[in-house]
């Protein structure tokens, strides 16, 4: 499943772009502590969160994810989509709880 087709079926919000946006998504992992995150999220997935601070971009590039989709219509901080254009890494918001759009997302994949 590609990140573009994601975007275009959930309704998504596109906060911050790169290039990627046509890149295949692995997988969906879902956490609000960055800790877990980079103990745990594979590279590829797409990270499902409510935090908006820049430090989510670090940890999505470090750990080199499809892109972020902040839950519960969450916005980013004015810093953190600064941070998302430097390290090149899609952000992206939705107004669906973090449940109802982990279950569209799963429906998604099985059907791939």
């Amino acid at each position: 499943m590609l990140l573009d087709a994601v975007i275009k079926e959930l309704d998504l919000e596109i906060r911050y772009s790169s290039d990627a946006l046509g890149k295949p998504i692995s997988g969906v992992y879902i956490s609000d502590l960055l800790s877990d995150v980079i103990a745990n999220a594979e590279a590829g997935n797409l990270w499902l969160t409510l935090q908006v601070h820049p430090n989510i971009i670090a940890v999505a590039s470090l750990k080199e994810l499809a892109g972020i989709i902040l839950v519960n219509g969450r916005q980013p901080d004015p810093e953190t989509l600064k941070k998302a254009e430097e390290e090149q890494v899609p952000l992206l918001s939705s107004r669906l709880p973090t449940f109802e759009l982990a279950g569209r997302l799963y429906l998604m994949m099985r059907r791939c």
